[in-house]
C-alpha cells in the first residue's frame, strides 16, 4: 500500500470477541490480569502476548506502534514516548547502551537537543563533539579521532534547513561500529525514510506533522532490529510512555497527515519563492534553492516536489530584536507561536525561543542571526497566508 492508504488503515480494527472497532479504542488501564496466575505468568515471561501493566505497552499505544512502523520503511518496530525531545533521549541512551559513550553530532540542531547533550548526557560522562554533519571529510576525521558510539543528525536541520547525506553518513557510522540516529521530524516519513537508508534509530516529535492539530504532546523512536529490544527495555526501566488518550488523539491525526502535509509542502514552495523576490527580504532558506548548499543531496533523497514546510528568511534592515518583534506583531493571521507541523501557519523567531538558551557567539556561529525567522507553513489558502506577510512587510 501507498503511505497515504496506510496512514488510514494500519493499526485498527483489532477484533474485541464478536465484533471489532472500526478506530483502535481508549485504553485507560493501567493493570490488566487473566482467568489463571498461570496466564499472566506466561505474558509477563513474554510466552503468551498480552498485556500486563500500561509501563510495558498499552493496546492503544501499541496500535499508534504499529501504524508508525508501517509508514517509516524498512523498520522492525516502535516506541511511542511523551515527547519529541524524550524520544531523543532514549534513542540516544539505546544507540550508547554497549557502545563506546561518545556523540559526534551535527552542529545544526534544535536548541533543546544542543542542551539535552551538553547539559545532561556530557555531565554523565558522554563525550560530544559538534561538526558540520554536511562536510563527509569533517566526519570521517572526526570518527578516526573520536571512535564514536554513536552519530546523531537531523534530516532538515532547524531552522536553517541544512541536508545530510544519511545514506553516506550511515555507511560510516557501520564502518567504526557507531549507532547512526536521526531526528527525522521536518522530512517526516512522507519525504525520506532514514531507516531505509541505513539509519538505525529515527526520531519524530508527534506532536508536529504527524498529530498535526497542535493537541498533542508526544514523541516516537523508530528503531531496526537491532535496537528494537533494547529500547523495550529501557520503556520497562524508565516509563518514558505516551498516555493512551494522546496516542489515540495522535492516531487520529497520522490518518490525514499525507494530504496535509504535501499541501504544506505546496504552500512552503509558493511562499519561499515570493520572499525569495521580496525587496524587504534578505535571504531565503529553502531546500528547493537551486543554490541550496546541500542541493546535490536534496535532489538525490527527496521526492519530487517535496522540500519540506518549513521557511526560514532573513529580515532586511532589522537588527534589533523590538524591529523582528513589532513585524511578527503586524501578522494577523499567521500564529506567532513556539510549535511547528500545525494545520494553522506558526512563525517563531529562534533567538527568542528554540535556541534561547544558547549563547549570541554560539548561535551566530551557527548561522542564526538576529533577523532570522522561522515559519511553520499551514494548509490555509496560499493567498491568504501570503497577503498577511505582504501586509506585515508593509507592501
Amino acid at each position: 500500500m501507498k503511505i497515504q492508504t496506510t496512514a488510514v488503515h494500519a493499526g485498527d480494527r483489532k477484533p474485541l470477541g464478536p465484533h471489532t472497532p472500526s478506530t483502535t479504542p481508549i485504553y485507560m488501564a493501567s493493570t490488566y490480569f487473566y482467568e489463571t496466575t498461570a496466564q499472566l505468568d506466561k505474558v509477563f515471561g513474554q510466552e503468551l502476548d498480552g498485556e500486563s501493566y500500561s509501563r510495558y505497552s498499552n493496546p492503544t499505544n501499541t496500535a499508534l506502534e504499529e501504524l508508525i512502523t508501517k509508514l517509516e520503511v524498512g523498520s522492525a518496530g516502535t516506541l511511542v514516548c511523551s515527547s519529541g525531545m524524550m524520544a531523543v533521549q532514549i534513542a540516544l541512551q539505546a544507540a550508547l547502551l554497549d557502545r563506546r559513550k561518545s556523540v559526534i553530532a551535527s552542529n545544526a540542531l534544535y536548541g533543546a537537543s544542543i542542551k539535552l547533550l551538553m547539559q545532561v548526557l556530557a555531565p554523565f560522562g558522554v563525550d560530544v563533539r559538534f561538526l558540520d554533519i554536511c562536510d563527509p571529510d569533517a566526519v570521517r576525521e572526526a570518527i578516526a579521532e573520536e571512535k564514536p558510539g554513536c552519530i546523531f543528525m537531523e534530516t532538515i536541520s532547524n531552522p536553517l534547513l541544512r541536508v545530510g547525506e544519511i545514506d553516506k553518513l550511515a555507511a560510516l557510522a557501520r564502518g567504526c561500529g557507531a549507532a547512526l540516529v536521526v531526528d527525522s521530524t521536518f522530512a517526516t516519513p512522507l519525504m525520506v525514510n532514514p531507516i531505509a537508508l541505513g539509519a538505525n534509530l529515527v526520531v519524530h516529535s508527534l506532536t508536529k506533522y504527524l498529530a498535526g492539530h497542535g493537541d498533542v504532546l508526544a514523541g516516537a523512536v523508530v528503531s531496526d532490529e537491532e535496537h528494537l529490544p533494547v529500547l523495550r527495555q529501557l520503556c520497562k526501566t524508565l516509563g518514558p510512555n505516551l498516555g493512551p488518550f494522546e496516542a489515540y488523539m495522535t492516531m487520529r491525526g497520522i490518518k490525514t497527515f499525507p494530504m496535509r502535509m504535501e499541501r504544506q509542502c505546496q504552500n512552503a514552495r509558493a511562499l519561499a519563492a515570493w520572499l525569495a523576490m521580496h525587496p524587504k527580504v534578505d535571504k531565503v532558506y529553502f531546500p528547493e534553492d537551486p543554490n541550496h548548499p546541500d542541493a546535490a543531496t536534496i535532489a538525490r533523497l527527496f521526492p519530487n516536489d517535496l522540500y519540506g514546510a518549513i521557511v526560514s528568511f532573513e529580515l532586511a534592515g532589522l537588527t534589533e530584536q523590538p524591529e523582528v518583534f513589532a513585524f511578527m506583531d503586524r501578522l494577523r493571521m499567521v500564529v506567532r507561536g513556539t510549535s511547528l507541523g500545525d494545520v494553522h501557519s506558526l512563525i517563531l523567531y529562534p533567538a527568542m525561543a528554540s535556541h534561547r538558551d544558547l549563547g549570541i557567539k554560539q548561535r551566530l556561529r551557527m548561522g542564526i542571526k538576529d533577523n532570522l525567522v522561522r515559519i511553520s507553513v499551514g494548509i490555509e489558502d496560499i493567498d491568504d497566508i501570503i497577503a498577511d506577510f505582504s501586509a506585515a512587510l508593509g507592501d
